[in-house]
């Protein structure tokens, strides 16, 4: 399979890493010559491109047989997020190498903004909390409208990605940011890395068209019990935060996250069900 990655960061590395050890050709699209030459001192062939700016993708010839969007924002505004997921993303669908390509555009569970904690599944209407997943609905929108594009599209939805050289929720309760006390019952939402990138491989693959999948481990957990778990694994008392004294003040998302559709139609199996097995490596 000759494969096409806009966008080949911490996620991207894993999936071509994954791709060209069963013999696929894989070519990764990344924004800054540093990033390029990252990538091929690793082995991977890689374009420094930025995909949003106008005109860019004309410098990008030949058919693929696959392509995985998974162009990330070089900032945290609505700005910064259109810029790297409807424009990236529609000057990649606009390829003409895309045409007939099995096209897996790597979404987030940011777009389910629900606060009661209840069950999301891969057939519940996105429901965004804020700007930023407005415009994360509105690239899945442009992604599976075959009005525009003649690309075979599926979206792959990530929850909490962790895994090696990212293990910030082990920090965070370290750092007391993450901590008991106020929201204690909020769910959270993991999947591995490696775990992730099966996930997209697996819809590369066998996905459908138009198919929508998550990549999200089977257990989501309560905060409290994962602060209290990191704690005991730390050998220290987790902090407690009383009412209101939470920093940053911003309410979060609290739903949970279902794969066992995704798994069900792909195939795809886990290596990592829940967050215990997936942090315990990297405790010292």
């Amino acid at each position: 399979m000759d494969v096409l990655l806009a966008g080949c960061g911490w996620l991207g590395r894993e999936v071509a890493r994954r791709l060209l050890a069963r013999g696929d050709r894989v070519t990764a699209l990344t924004r800054t010559v540093e990033s390029a030459q990252r990538l091929r001192d690793s082995g991977i062939e890689a374009v420094a491109i930025d995909l949003a700016s106008p005109g860019a993708c004309r410098s990008i010839s030949g058919r693929y047989d696959g392509i995985v969007a998974m162009q990330s924002a070089s900032g945290s505004g609505p700005s910064a997020y259109r810029r790297a997921y409807i424009e990236a993303t529609r000057a990649v669908l606009a390829l003409e190498g895309a045409a007939a390509a099995a096209f897996v555009y790597v979404s987030s569970t940011g777009v389910f903004g629900q606060s009661d904690g209840s069950w999301v599944t891969e057939s519940t209407m996105p429901s965004p909390a804020d700007e930023t997943a407005e415009v994360l609905v509105e690239a899945e929108r442009l992604v599976l409208d075959r009005s525009w594009h003649r690309a075979q599209p599926r979206i792959v939805r990530a929850s909490g990605l962790y895994g090696p050289g990212r293990t910030g929720t082990i920090e965070r309760v370290r750092a007391g940011t993450l901590a008991l006390g106020d929201g204690d019952e909020t769910w959270m939402n993991f999947c591995h890395r490696d775990d992730a990138a099966v996930a997209v491989i697996a819809a590369l693959d066998r996905g459908s068209p138009g198919g929508i999948y998550h990549a999200s481990d089977a257990s989501p957990a309560m905060r409290r019990d994962v602060v209290s778990w990191i704690a005991t694994r730390l050998a220290i008392d987790p902090v407690r935060r009383t009412a209101g004294s939470s920093p940053g003040g911003r309410r979060s998302a609290n739903r949970r996250v279902s794969s066992e559709a995704t798994r069900q139609k792909l195939g795809n199996a886990l290596a990592y069900p829940s967050f215990r097995e997936g942090l315990a490596p990297f405790f010292g």
